[in-house]
């Protein structure tokens, strides 16, 4: 196989994964219900004058379903990871015990679970789009290159088309256990 092909279907490829491993990450951020220590992923904390991801200041623990624990390594740091926590504009009230903060995760309603879905559907469309736009790219690397013949232009084309579906499944798959893990009371 010429090499440009194999480089350009290597790419899309890999383009296209990254497209789904983003869209993984973007679910994990959307909450479903059940407290999870991921659900402070995005929260950073102002450690001795630099922003750093609160996993590496404390330790995030969930006793149950509804409850989610921030224990930081130093004493002194409660108050910033408060700040953080706040400033992430997740929802949460943490309480300050002095040792630990305490997050109550409220259930969700059912107006925010449908609004949870339609957020989670918006990113499944957005991970459609950045894979329909490396197909696009690829088709116009194939067809600007005069090194190909015409027979070996087509087939290529129908191989990321092809690779384009698979992932476009994957979106579709994924988006549905999102759906379900999001509506399930």
């Amino acid at each position: 196989m010429n090499e440009d092909i194999e480089f350009i279907l290597d790419s899309t490829k890999e383009a296209m994964d990254n497209a789904i491993k983003h869209l993984e990450k973007q679910f994990i951020n959307i909450r479903a219900g059940k407290a999870t220590p991921a659900m402070l992923g995005s929260v950073m904390v102002n450690y001795y004058g630099s922003q750093t991801p609160i996993g590496q200041v404390a330790n995030i623990n969930t006793p149950d379903g509804r409850t989610i624990t921030v224990q930081p390594w130093e004493k002194n740091m409660l108050q910033e990871i408060e700040r953080g926590i706040a400033y992430a504009n997740l929802g949460f009230n943490p309480m300050n015990n002095g040792d630990i903060l305490i997050i109550s995760v409220p259930p969700l309603t059912e107006e925010r679970r449908r609004d949870l879905a339609k957020q989670a559907k918006a990113e499944a469309e957005d991970a459609k789009v950045s894979i329909r736009t490396a197909r696009k790219d690829a088709n116009n690397e194939i067809k600007k290159n005069d090194d190909i013949s015409e027979d070996i232009k087509k087939n290529t084309e129908i191989d990321v088309q092809q690779m384009t579906d698979r992932h476009v499944k994957k979106v579709d798959e994924l988006f549905e256990l999102k759906e379900k893990e999001i509506m399930t009371v």
